[in-house]
């Protein structure tokens, strides 16, 4: 499967964004644009995270939370030297260091200025012997933004904490099924609740709809919060972008882009109500989308959602790529196409009587 043009450049728009945690302005004006054309009403928590609220038109429908994180994995600024150069620092980065050398950059600045730059290393030819066989540190690494002095690039606006974003531009491969570039982690999951909420734009639910995106989600799911307590939904769709473990020496048995959305029946920060993943796996076969199962160390925003309130029943509807955390992420578009297509059919099947019948079901 390949996108049209006109979807290639919306996947464009939302994935080459910047928006860095703790800075995601760049996507919460883009999403407040994209949801103001579809909903009834769009809602702010105070920390930055934003809901696309749709109404049903029953009666004490019970209100469905489907959310993604708009924020993106970056580096900071640790101090400006005296030739204009940055000094980095990986502090709660999630980035690993090996990824980093000569990639060009975006320094983003308090005025939201984007600075472009390159990740400059020690050339191999001016290290020691020893120095050659060890990994390359952050500390051996520097951004270079072409000033010449520190008083250069103070006037840039250039502060210290700034974040940095390894830069990556969207590229079809193998005849556009599959795609490179950066933040598939998580604008796949901001594009499929935005295209979801496209699709149902006209469709009378039974249910009270909301679609959103959180912030801080990559420095430990900071956001996920105080958009549970704007909404307090009854039922929860979180939407992700997860490893894949399928490539060369890797193991093959957790995650394989390609074959569909992730049954992710445990993580380092939740395990399933087993009921809601037979429910998705019975949605997927239904509309003849792919599955796997999936067991991940890592977590989601639905690791603070489902133990928020008096708890929230909480499915995960993932998918999975190559590379994640790096600007060089992969991702299978057909992959991408079962998730948002199982997230429309679960939305159109849902109703008050479905999401009561799963509520004692860890009470029985």
């Amino acid at each position: 499967m390949r996108l049209n043009k006109e979807r290639f450049e919306l996947f464009k728009e939302f994935v080459e964004t910047v928006a860095p945690s703790g800075h995601e302005n760049n996507m919460l004006h883009l999403l407040d644009k994209k949801y103001k054309e579809l909903c009834d009403e769009v809602l702010y928590d105070n920390l930055g995270g934003i809901v696309a609220h749709k109404k049903s038109k029953c009666k004490d429908a019970p209100k469905v939370l489907v959310l993604a994180h708009m924020d993106e994995v970056a580096l900071h600024v640790a101090k400006i030297n005296s030739d204009g150069s940055l000094a980095i620092s990986d502090v709660r980065s999630s980035i690993w260091e090996q990824t980093l050398m000569t990639s060009q950059v975006y320094v983003q600045t308090y005025e939201n200025k984007l600075i472009q730059g390159v990740i400059g290393t020690i050339p191999p030819h001016m290290l020691t012997p020893e120095l050659r066989s060890k990994p390359m540190g952050i500390s051996m690494m520097c951004v270079d933004i072409g000033t010449k002095s520190y008083e250069e690039t103070i006037k840039l606006g250039i502060n210290i904490f700034d974040p940095i974003v390894v830069k990556g531009d969207l590229v079809e491969l193998n005849d556009g099924s599959r795609l490179l570039g950066k933040a598939f982690d998580d604008r796949i999951g901001c594009l499929a609740g935005y295209e979801a909420l496209k699709e149902l734009q006209n469709i009378d639910l039974d249910i009270d709809l909301y679609v959103g995106a959180s912030v801080q989600e990559e420095l430990g799911c900071i956001g996920a919060g105080p958009i549970t307590n704007l909404v307090k939904p009854d039922f929860c769709i979180i939407v992700d972008c997860s490893p894949a473990s399928d490539l060369g020496v890797a193991n093959p048995t957790n995650g394989a882009i390609g074959n569909g959305i992730l049954a992710r029946v445990c993580d380092g920060s939740m395990i399933a109500v087993r009921e809601l993943i037979n429910y998705q796996i019975e949605i997927a076969k239904n509309i003849n989308a792919k599955y796997q199962y999936y067991i991940s160390r890592g977590g989601t925003d639905a690791g603070v959602v489902h133990k928020s309130l008096e708890g929230v029943l909480t499915l995960t509807n993932c998918i999975c790529a190559r590379n994640i955390h790096t600007n060089s992420t992969v991702i299978d578009v057909q992959d991408y196409e079962d998730c948002k297509n199982v997230l429309v059919a679960i939305l159109k099947d849902l109703n008050k009587a479905k999401i009561d019948s799963f509520k004692p079901i860890n009470r029985k």
